[in-house]
């Protein structure tokens, strides 16, 4: 005689819910717990964030930018004479052998002073006037075009603030090429005293629509290719908000960024570093540069470019969302 099966009942304390119902309950929470650690912070924690995140990436790709930099304002050499940077390791190993291992970080205080200025406000801003935009009321996805609209206003506003620092950046990384003296040999904060002495302040501020154009431009790119495609991910299921996630849309929000603003960047470049007074705004810039070298040399330095944007938008969104993370609790 076979024994009738025991059915074990859970004691009378025990909930019985429904399958659904706990299922439902528990998304709920784990969208709480998302929605609690996707918070915005108050502009000032982000300013410091995002300020903080930039100088770490400064810091790891400035030899990069010396690269680009060099390569940027290099013109054509004598009939029958190779350039002398070649590229982006040629031109890092050039620069590192005949002017040292010290030179390949030129610019960095200037640089640093530039990304807790430029950085804190171009991406402590974003969300701010991404808001106005939109309006307080706006629920739902926010439209690409409005992404774009918020980045090209907070990156112009802030090289505008931050523009002599970039200056300063840029005539410490273009002394020593072929044909331009040694200059300034105190340091950072040597030259911006000398700048101001010998050239006076409005000086600082050459360059700076070019800069807007090239940070404005490059700044909307960036912020809606890397927001736009960290949503994406996170909207198919197969990929989560981590570290990976974050490296993969900050790689696609650095290549889109160089495509958009390499040309003013090298007129950028062009104009901060001549001090012979070879042009006299951004457009003239743009007319002798192509009139003697080409169309294709608004584009000089392209790949330098990319390597070290792409490395420096990876870098600097892995501190800032780590960053974020860390302080959000504190908040």
């Amino acid at each position: 005689q076979v024994p009738e099966p025991q059915v074990v009942r859970p004691p009378p304390h025990v909930s019985q819910a429904p399958l659904g119902i706990g299922l439902s309950m528990a998304n709920a929470a784990a969208n709480g717990r998302s929605s609690a650690s996707n918070a915005e912070l108050p502009f000032l924690a982000m300013f410091a964030c995002s300020g903080f995140a930039a100088s770490v990436a400064e810091c790891c790709t400035l030899p990069l930018d010396i690269a680009k930099v060099r390569l940027q304002l290099q013109t054509f050499s004598e009939p029958g004479k190779a350039p002398k940077y070649r590229g982006m390791l040629s031109t890092i190993v050039t620069v590192g052998k005949e002017e040292g291992v010290k030179a390949l970080w030129n610019g960095i205080v200037p640089g640093v002073h530039r990304q807790l200025l430029f950085g804190g406000l171009r991406i402590g801003l974003y969300e701010p006037v991404k808001t106005f935009y939109c309006g307080k009321d706006h629920s739902g996805p926010v439209p690409l075009h409005m992404k774009f609209a918020a980045g090209l206003t907070t990156g112009a506003l802030a090289i505008t603030v931050a523009s002599p620092t970039d200056f300063v950046k840029v005539r410490l990384q273009s002394q020593g090429r072929p044909g331009v003296p040694i200059r300034y040999t105190k340091g950072a904060l040597s030259a911006y005293r000398q700048i101001l002495r010998e050239e006076g302040l409005l000086k600082m501020w050459t360059g700076v629509g070019a800069n807007m154009a090239r940070n404005g431009t490059m700044n909307a790119v960036e912020l809606a290719t890397y927001f736009q495609i960290k949503e994406g991910l996170l909207a198919t299921g197969y990929f989560q908000d981590n570290a990976f996630c974050h490296i993969m849309a900050g790689l696609c929000a650095g290549f889109a960024s160089v495509c958009a603003g390499s040309p003013a960047d090298v007129i950028k470049s062009r104009q901060m570093s001549d001090t012979e007074g070879l042009y006299s705004g951004a457009l003239d810039c743009v007319i002798k540069t192509v009139k003697h070298e080409g169309p294709l040399a608004l584009y000089k330095g392209w790949l330098p470019n990319f390597i070290r944007l792409g490395t420096w938008n990876v870098i600097m969104f892995l501190v800032l969302e780590r960053t974020k993370a860390t302080v959000r609790p504190y908040l």
